[in-house]
C-alpha cells in the first residue's frame, strides 16, 4: 500500500484520529501551485499520539463506516 504523511487534527474519537494531508500540485492551464487539504479518518492503537504530531498512514480494509485507513507509525511531534 502507498504511504501517506500527514498531521494528526483530533484524537476526540476512541482509537480514531482524524490526520490532515497536504498536497501540492501545478494547475495545468494557469500554471499556479494550488495546496488541498483532505481528512482522513484512521485507527490506531498502541501508539501514543497527541494533536499536531505528525504521521504515516497506509490504506487498509474497511474498519468502519468511514475509516480506511491505519496509523502506521509517528514521525514527530511538539517538542
Amino acid at each position: 500500500m502507498k504511504s501517506i504523511k500527514g498531521i494528526v487534527e483530533s484524537l476526540k474519537s476512541n482509537k480514531t484520529a482524524k490526520v490532515s494531508v497536504v498536497r501540492l500540485w501545478q494547475h495545468p492551464l494557469y500554471l499556479k501551485s494550488v495546496k488541498r487539504t483532505k481528512s482522513y479518518a484512521c485507527h490506531y492503537e498502541n501508539i501514543d499520539l497527541k494533536v499536531g504530531d505528525e504521521v504515516i498512514i497506509e490504506g487498509s480494509r474497511p474498519i468502519s463506516k468511514t475509516k480506511r485507513f491505519v496509523v502506521v507509525s509517528k514521525v514527530g511531534g511538539n517538542e
